[in-house]
């Protein structure tokens, strides 16, 4: 609603899979070269997210991928399949660490860097490899791309004039949602703040172009296209500084995104979580990167480098949380 429907379908919706095709317990952990828990951590969401390991462990991409060079898709594809089928309890993550600079360019081997950062670049990466065939697509036709039905949404950004009341819709596509925790205790308060309107005036005044002036007006930001996978990074780094938010903030097991929606009337939006990427330390310039994954077999554990430790769900629920994987 509101938005152009897409001109081509890159991929059947009807072939993405929501549930685990095959039960196991959890895989190899992977083994540490230096400063590189952020990207274990990472990749072990990636590996436990159910439909794209699905995907992935069918093998599908690489017996179609012409492409020449750098795919994130074909990495991603034999890293899942090496650390899902391993033999042994540890592997070197040797396939992704080979394109580490392909990934990111600002990206510097045996540097710490932000998991958020990573994750960002390596879906990116993802999409582009889904991309690769397709040239000159329109932006809806973009989002029907594996990675994007996987992790992509849209949010609408709806500015009312105070004036004339007249009413401007724009939206934009993400991958996953940074919410602003500094006045939040809780995921739920965090995503309320998110959605609260915002009164733009003095400075920010909006350029209403029935009024043909500038006009105090309110902006408010809803999910108006709901991602099968939500990833949310629970913004806890200053930007400048580097400095850390350590407070606690609660998220549940089970959430309904129906409340943030542009149509917050309807039926409940449920997701569950799935995975919890942690940071321990004081700033973004230190400190290290583990996970907690749930597996195929609908247990939790602990994955901190080489090392995976089945735990309780309890403990995963209690983490000072960076990032928060949500599936439908």
């Amino acid at each position: 609603e509101g938005m152009a429907p897409p001109k081509r379908i890159l991929f059947p919706p009807e072939k993405i899979c929501m549930v685990w095709q095959k039960r196991q317990s959890a895989g190899a952990g992977l083994l540490n070269v230096g400063n590189t828990c952020f990207l274990n951590a990472v990749l072990q969401c990636l590996t436990y997210t159910p439909p794209l390991a699905n995907y992935l462990l069918s093998r599908e991409h690489s017996q179609a991928c012409h492409q020449r060079g750098f795919c994130m898709m074909c990495i991603m594809e034999a890293h899942v399949n090496k650390v899902l089928h391993s033999s042994v309890s540890a592997i070197l993550p040797l396939a992704v660490l080979k394109v580490f600079r392909c990934i990111g360019e600002h990206f510097q081997p045996g540097r710490e860097e932000d998991a958020h950062d990573f994750l960002s670049c390596t879906v990116n990466a993802m999409q582009r490899a889904c991309l690769s065939a397709s040239s000159d697509l329109d932006i809806s036709s973009q989002s029907t791309t594996l990675v994007h039905q996987i992790f992509g949404g849209f949010l609408r950004s709806r500015v009312t004039c105070f004036s004339c009341k007249a009413i401007s819709d724009s939206y934009e596509a993400f991958l996953d949602v940074p919410l602003d925790i500094k006045a939040s205790s809780s995921l739920t308060a965090a995503l309320e703040d998110f959605v609260t309107p915002e009164h733009l005036d003095g400075e920010n005044c909006f350029k209403c172009d029935l009024c043909k002036k500038n006009v105090a007006a309110s902006k408010r930001f809803t999910v108006h296209c709901a991602p099968k996978v939500l990833t949310v990074c629970l913004k806890r780094f200053d930007c400048f500084t580097g400095g850390k938010i350590s407070k606690v903030v609660e998220y549940p097991e089970y959430l309904d995104l129906r409340p943030y929606m542009s149509q917050a009337d309807g039926e409940p939006l449920p997701y569950s979580l799935y995975a919890v990427l942690v940071h321990s330390g004081v700033s973004c310039h230190g400190g290290h990167y583990f996970c907690y994954t749930k597996a195929s077999n609908g247990l939790w554990y602990q994955m901190d480098d080489e090392s995976v430790e089945l735990r309780c769900i309890d403990i995963a629920l209690r983490q000072q949380a960076y990032l928060l994987f949500y599936a439908r």
